[in-house]
């Protein structure tokens, strides 16, 4: 049995309106990278964007659980010297 591939016509993308109010972010993070892959399709290969698109919209009013508003650091680098950007949530 051969594997399947599907074709240009096989794929059909979606848009997809994601409202982040209260929202855990993490959970809502995998929610949108799995709607971003096209995991959620029958004709989901991983060589292969079949993916939807997709808008978040209230994101600033997303949930952070215990203290990560305040403690957690992103940490972020241009790769110059002193390019070293960390800023809180």
């Amino acid at each position: 049995m051969k594997t399947y591939s599907p074709g240009v016509g096989d794929i059909k993308r979606e848009w997809h309106i994601v409202d982040a109010t209260g929202e855990t972010l993490g959970r809502l993070a995998s929610q949108v990278a799995r709607l971003l892959m096209g995991k959620h399709k029958p004709v989901y290969a991983p060589h292969l964007d079949t993916g939807d698109y997709v808008v978040v919209i209230n994101a600033a009013k997303v949930r952070v659980s215990g203290k990560k508003a305040e403690q957690k650091i992103y940490y972020r680098h241009s790769g110059y010297p002193g390019g070293l950007k960390s800023p809180t949530f």
